[in-house]
Protein backbone atom coordinates (compact mmCIF):
# COMPACT_ATOMS: atom_id res chain seq x y z
CA UNK A 1 0.00 0.00 0.00
CA UNK A 2 1.22 3.41 -1.05
CA UNK A 3 0.67 7.09 -0.17
CA UNK A 4 1.69 10.55 -1.13
CA UNK A 5 3.34 12.62 1.96
CA UNK A 6 4.85 15.46 2.02
CA UNK A 7 8.51 15.31 3.01
CA UNK A 8 11.03 16.96 5.30
CA UNK A 9 14.53 16.15 4.89
CA UNK A 10 16.89 16.74 7.92
CA UNK A 11 19.85 15.83 9.40
CA UNK A 12 18.80 13.41 11.86
CA UNK A 13 16.62 10.25 11.80
CA UNK A 14 13.37 9.75 13.74
CA UNK A 15 12.18 6.68 14.93
CA UNK A 16 8.38 5.48 15.87
CA UNK A 17 7.42 6.44 18.82
CA UNK A 18 9.95 9.42 19.19
CA UNK A 19 9.42 12.58 20.32
CA UNK A 20 11.30 15.25 17.50
CA UNK A 21 10.26 19.44 18.40
CA UNK A 22 11.36 21.42 15.69
CA UNK A 23 11.43 25.59 14.88
CA UNK A 24 10.44 26.22 11.37
CA UNK A 25 11.65 29.50 10.07
CA UNK A 26 11.47 28.62 5.90
CA UNK A 27 8.62 29.44 4.29
CA UNK A 28 8.29 26.58 2.58
CA UNK A 29 7.70 24.31 5.54
CA UNK A 30 5.77 27.22 7.02
CA UNK A 31 2.83 26.29 4.25
CA UNK A 32 3.11 23.20 5.44
CA UNK A 33 3.04 23.50 8.68
CA UNK A 34 -0.35 25.85 7.61
CA UNK A 35 -1.54 22.89 5.53
CA UNK A 36 -1.79 20.44 8.34
CA UNK A 37 -2.96 22.40 10.76
CA UNK A 38 -5.85 23.20 7.91
CA UNK A 39 -6.67 19.75 7.47
CA UNK A 40 -10.39 18.89 8.09
CA UNK A 41 -10.80 17.51 12.56
CA UNK A 42 -9.53 13.81 12.19
CA UNK A 43 -7.20 13.64 9.36
CA UNK A 44 -3.97 12.58 10.04
CA UNK A 45 -1.53 15.81 10.76
CA UNK A 46 1.80 13.82 9.59
CA UNK A 47 4.45 14.49 7.24
CA UNK A 48 7.63 12.41 6.33
CA UNK A 49 11.03 12.61 7.93
CA UNK A 50 13.80 11.55 5.99
CA UNK A 51 17.85 11.93 6.84
CA UNK A 52 19.81 13.59 4.40
CA UNK A 53 21.88 11.37 2.70
CA UNK A 54 24.06 14.44 0.90
CA UNK A 55 23.51 18.25 0.46
CA UNK A 56 21.59 21.02 2.92
CA UNK A 57 18.82 20.81 5.06
CA UNK A 58 18.12 25.08 3.95
CA UNK A 59 17.18 25.41 0.37
CA UNK A 60 19.29 27.96 -1.89
CA UNK A 61 17.60 31.34 -2.51
CA UNK A 62 15.84 32.26 -5.37
CA UNK A 63 14.35 34.84 -6.88
CA UNK A 64 12.62 37.00 -5.30
CA UNK A 65 14.50 35.64 -2.27
CA UNK A 66 12.58 32.70 -1.37
CA UNK A 67 13.70 29.09 -1.58
CA UNK A 68 13.80 27.32 -5.01
CA UNK A 69 11.25 24.81 -5.31
CA UNK A 70 11.91 21.26 -4.24
CA UNK A 71 14.84 22.20 -1.73
CA UNK A 72 17.69 22.46 -3.71
CA UNK A 73 20.28 19.75 -4.37
CA UNK A 74 19.39 17.00 -1.86
CA UNK A 75 19.56 13.52 -1.80
CA UNK A 76 17.42 11.47 0.49
CA UNK A 77 17.93 8.00 2.00
CA UNK A 78 15.26 5.86 1.08
CA UNK A 79 13.82 4.93 4.61
CA UNK A 80 11.89 7.46 6.71
CA UNK A 81 9.47 7.33 9.30
CA UNK A 82 6.53 9.94 9.75
CA UNK A 83 6.41 12.93 12.02
CA UNK A 84 2.67 13.38 13.93
CA UNK A 85 2.37 17.01 14.41
CA UNK A 86 1.09 17.45 18.23
CA UNK A 87 1.90 20.74 19.14
CA UNK A 88 1.95 24.24 17.22
CA UNK A 89 3.21 27.57 18.53
CA UNK A 90 2.86 30.54 15.69
CA UNK A 91 5.82 32.71 16.54
CA UNK A 92 5.45 36.45 15.93
CA UNK A 93 7.60 36.62 12.70
CA UNK A 94 5.65 34.02 10.97
CA UNK A 95 7.43 30.79 12.00
CA UNK A 96 6.45 28.19 14.24
CA UNK A 97 7.58 26.22 17.27
CA UNK A 98 6.15 22.38 16.49
CA UNK A 99 6.18 19.00 18.69
CA UNK A 100 6.23 16.46 16.88
CA UNK A 101 5.69 11.67 17.47
CA UNK A 102 7.25 9.55 15.06
CA UNK A 103 4.71 7.06 13.91
CA UNK A 104 5.26 4.96 10.43
CA UNK A 105 8.36 3.81 8.97
CA UNK A 106 8.11 4.46 4.85
CA UNK A 107 9.91 3.59 2.34
CA UNK A 108 10.33 6.35 -0.92
CA UNK A 109 8.99 5.04 -4.33
CA UNK A 110 9.17 8.54 -5.67
CA UNK A 111 10.29 12.16 -5.25
CA UNK A 112 8.23 15.08 -6.37
CA UNK A 113 9.87 18.37 -6.02
CA UNK A 114 7.78 20.17 -8.25
CA UNK A 115 4.03 20.14 -7.54
CA UNK A 116 4.62 22.06 -3.89
CA UNK A 117 7.00 24.50 -2.05
CA UNK A 118 8.30 21.37 -0.15
CA UNK A 119 9.43 18.11 -1.55
CA UNK A 120 6.32 15.29 -1.69
CA UNK A 121 6.78 11.34 -1.96
CA UNK A 122 5.26 8.70 -2.98
CA UNK A 123 5.78 5.93 -0.04
CA UNK A 124 5.68 2.26 0.48
CA UNK A 125 4.49 1.82 4.52
CA UNK A 126 7.14 -0.92 5.99
CA UNK A 127 5.46 -3.68 7.72
CA UNK A 128 6.33 -2.96 11.66
CA UNK A 129 6.28 -6.61 13.81
CA UNK A 130 3.30 -8.02 15.70
CA UNK A 131 2.56 -10.20 18.04
CA UNK A 132 5.21 -12.30 20.86
CA UNK A 133 8.73 -12.99 19.62
CA UNK A 134 10.66 -15.04 22.04
CA UNK A 135 14.32 -14.43 19.87
CA UNK A 136 13.40 -10.52 20.59
CA UNK A 137 12.47 -10.99 23.97
CA UNK A 138 15.47 -12.72 24.27
CA UNK A 139 17.63 -9.91 23.02
CA UNK A 140 15.82 -7.40 24.50
CA UNK A 141 17.00 -8.52 27.72
CA UNK A 142 20.60 -8.09 26.74
CA UNK A 143 20.31 -5.26 24.86
CA UNK A 144 18.48 -3.44 28.13
CA UNK A 145 22.01 -5.33 30.09
CA UNK A 146 24.43 -3.95 27.55
CA UNK A 147 22.85 -0.27 27.52
CA UNK A 148 23.04 0.31 30.98
CA UNK A 149 26.41 -0.43 31.11
CA UNK A 150 26.63 1.72 27.98
CA UNK A 151 25.02 4.55 29.48
CA UNK A 152 27.14 4.02 32.77
CA UNK A 153 30.01 5.43 30.76
CA UNK A 154 28.57 8.49 29.55
CA UNK A 155 26.02 9.50 31.67
CA UNK A 156 26.06 10.84 35.15
CA UNK A 157 22.48 9.23 36.25
CA UNK A 158 22.27 6.21 34.22
CA UNK A 159 20.20 4.85 37.01
CA UNK A 160 17.80 7.37 36.69
CA UNK A 161 17.59 6.51 32.58
CA UNK A 162 17.54 2.59 32.88
CA UNK A 163 14.94 2.52 35.25
CA UNK A 164 12.63 4.18 32.47
CA UNK A 165 13.62 1.43 29.59
CA UNK A 166 10.81 -0.19 28.04
CA UNK A 167 10.00 -4.05 28.35
CA UNK A 168 8.62 -4.12 25.02
CA UNK A 169 11.23 -5.42 22.32
CA UNK A 170 10.34 -2.66 19.56
CA UNK A 171 9.73 0.23 21.42
CA UNK A 172 13.02 -0.74 22.91
CA UNK A 173 14.80 -0.70 20.05
CA UNK A 174 13.46 2.94 18.44
CA UNK A 175 14.86 4.05 22.13
CA UNK A 176 17.60 2.83 22.19
CA UNK A 177 18.63 3.33 18.53
CA UNK A 178 17.39 7.46 18.74
CA UNK A 179 19.21 8.05 22.27
CA UNK A 180 22.72 6.05 22.20
CA UNK A 181 25.48 8.42 20.41
CA UNK A 182 25.34 7.01 17.17
CA UNK A 183 26.58 8.55 14.13
CA UNK A 184 23.04 9.19 11.11
CA UNK A 185 24.41 6.11 9.05
CA UNK A 186 24.22 4.16 11.91
CA UNK A 187 20.64 5.29 13.32
CA UNK A 188 19.50 5.07 9.28
CA UNK A 189 20.69 1.33 9.32
CA UNK A 190 18.95 0.36 12.02
CA UNK A 191 15.70 1.91 11.10
CA UNK A 192 15.50 0.47 7.70
CA UNK A 193 15.74 -3.18 9.40
CA UNK A 194 12.72 -4.60 9.32
CA UNK A 195 12.43 -6.86 12.46
CA UNK A 196 12.58 -6.18 15.94
CA UNK A 197 15.54 -9.13 16.64
CA UNK A 198 17.34 -7.93 13.51
CA UNK A 199 17.51 -4.52 15.26
CA UNK A 200 18.77 -5.73 18.74
CA UNK A 201 21.49 -7.84 17.17
CA UNK A 202 22.52 -4.77 15.70
CA UNK A 203 22.43 -2.76 18.92
CA UNK A 204 24.02 -4.92 20.55
CA UNK A 205 27.01 -4.49 18.27
CA UNK A 206 27.13 -1.19 18.01
CA UNK A 207 27.08 -0.81 21.81
CA UNK A 208 29.51 -2.90 22.27
CA UNK A 209 31.54 -1.10 19.78
CA UNK A 210 30.88 2.67 21.36
CA UNK A 211 31.27 1.17 25.18
CA UNK A 212 34.65 -0.24 24.10
CA UNK A 213 35.92 3.04 22.27
CA UNK A 214 34.79 4.85 25.48
CA UNK A 215 36.48 2.31 28.28
CA UNK A 216 39.89 3.32 25.60
CA UNK A 217 39.59 7.03 25.91
CA UNK A 218 39.12 6.36 29.64
CA UNK A 219 42.06 5.13 29.76
CA UNK A 220 43.77 7.40 28.27
CA UNK A 221 46.36 9.78 31.01
CA UNK A 222 45.55 12.87 29.91
CA UNK A 223 42.84 15.12 30.77
CA UNK A 224 39.46 14.69 28.15
CA UNK A 225 39.73 18.24 27.71
CA UNK A 226 43.08 18.38 26.30
CA UNK A 227 42.21 16.08 23.74
CA UNK A 228 39.46 18.15 22.42
CA UNK A 229 41.36 21.63 22.21
CA UNK A 230 43.25 22.92 19.24
CA UNK A 231 46.84 21.61 18.06
CA UNK A 232 49.72 24.01 19.26
CA UNK A 233 51.20 26.14 16.67
CA UNK A 234 54.38 24.96 15.21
Amino acid sequence: MTARLPVFPLGTVLFPGLVLPLHIFEERYRELVRHLVGLPEGAPREFGVVAIRAGWEVAPAGPPGRPTPGGGDVTLHEVGCTAELRQVTELADGGFDIVTVGRRRFRIADVDDRSAPYLTAEVEWLPEPTGTDEVADLLAARVISVFRQYLGLIRPDPEEISEQLPEDPTVLSHLVAATAALTVADRQRLLAIDDTAGRLRAELRLLNREAALLRQVRAVPVPLSELAGPPAPN
